[in-house]
């Protein structure tokens, strides 16, 4: 599944901030656009899990392939 993702500059904190949308609260950050990117899908794939561990609603991608 891919999951949007948005990134934006945080110019007093000089990071990457990147978001999930679909997945409430799922959020992660960079000092390079690339490292935001890497970040949050490890973060998505973590939250993806612990979602699936405790029987939670996965949210399906806004994306279509």
């Amino acid at each position: 599944m891919q999951y949007s993702i948005v990134i934006q500059y945080d110019v007093h904190d000089k990071i990457y901030v990147a978001s999930a949308p679909e997945l409430k609260g799922c959020m992660a950050h960079g000092y390079t656009r690339e490292e935001a990117i890497r970040e949050i899908q490890d973060a998505i794939q973590l939250q993806l899990e612990v979602m699936q561990e405790k029987g939670m609603l996965v949210p399906e991608p806004m994306l279509v392939n």
